[in-house]
């Protein structure tokens, strides 16, 4: 499998779970740039939410969650306040990370306000 393959695997695995969570998606890949691109948007209740989905196949090189650095939560960032611009009826927001792990066992974490 792919990074590529793995990564839209990851997300739409992603998706289902938010959705059990209750979430609303809203979009998924919305790119403002080369650089950022959210992977999901959704409505949590109220709430915006920006999502980043880390997807391993194994936790050998470490945690899908220290795949998010600070460089790349700055990329994050301006795409939130991009959106936020484009869409001024949000005033709640929040950034997120759902992080899926494969082997050696498939495990599922989402961390709220990053």
């Amino acid at each position: 499998m792919s990074n590529i393959s793995l990564g839209k695997n990851g997300e739409d695995i992603a998706v289902k779970y938010l959705e059990k969570q209750g979430y609303k998606i809203l979009e998924r890949n919305k790119r403002f740039s080369k650089l950022c691109e959210i992977d999901i948007i959704a409505l949590d209740r109220n709430v915006l939410v920006f999502v980043e989905v880390k997807t391993r196949k194994t936790n050998i090189c470490g945690h899908p969650f220290e795949a998010i650095t600070k460089t790349k939560y700055n990329h994050i960032k301006q795409g939130v306040f991009l959106y936020l611009q484009e869409n001024k009826q949000y005033k709640r927001y929040r950034i997120d990370a759902v992080s899926i792990l494969i082997k050696p066992e498939f495990k599922i974490e989402h961390l709220k306000n990053l």
